[in-house]
């Protein structure tokens, strides 16, 4: 029985090969918004007082961090177009994880029948 699983553990089947390009997609998808965000952020917040963003790596880590955790130490954007930007950054990112885990999920499921 040990041994069976560890075959299917190291085999490289449909699913897998699903898996992989999903988040391969998700992965190459997102670091275009993550460029675009970045893009933006620096745009409309490089100018604004008082504002954490002074240059394009600024805009780049906060742009970057927003999609990895939904939050930053950076203060939240001041302008309304900063503003609107960081929200899609933070749809993005919310609906990546939900669909990760459902696509990680259904990789498993398919494997139990």
């Amino acid at each position: 029985m040990i041994w069976e699983e560890l075959g299917r553990l190291f085999s490289w089947q449909e699913r897998h090969r699903r898996l992989a390009s999903r988040l391969l997609l998700v992965f190459a998808l997102t670091l275009f918004v993550d460029a675009v965000g970045t893009v933006g952020i620096y745009a409309f917040e490089r100018s604004a007082d008082r504002g954490d963003i002074h240059g394009f790596g600024d805009a780049l880590f906060f742009t970057t961090v927003q999609l990895l955790t939904v939050s930053s130490q950076i203060k939240n954007p001041l302008t309304a177009w900063g503003r609107v930007v960081d929200v899609v950054l933070e749809v993005w990112a919310i609906v990546v994880v939900a669909g990760s885990a459902g696509a990680i999920a259904s990789f498993f499921l398919s494997g139990d029948s």
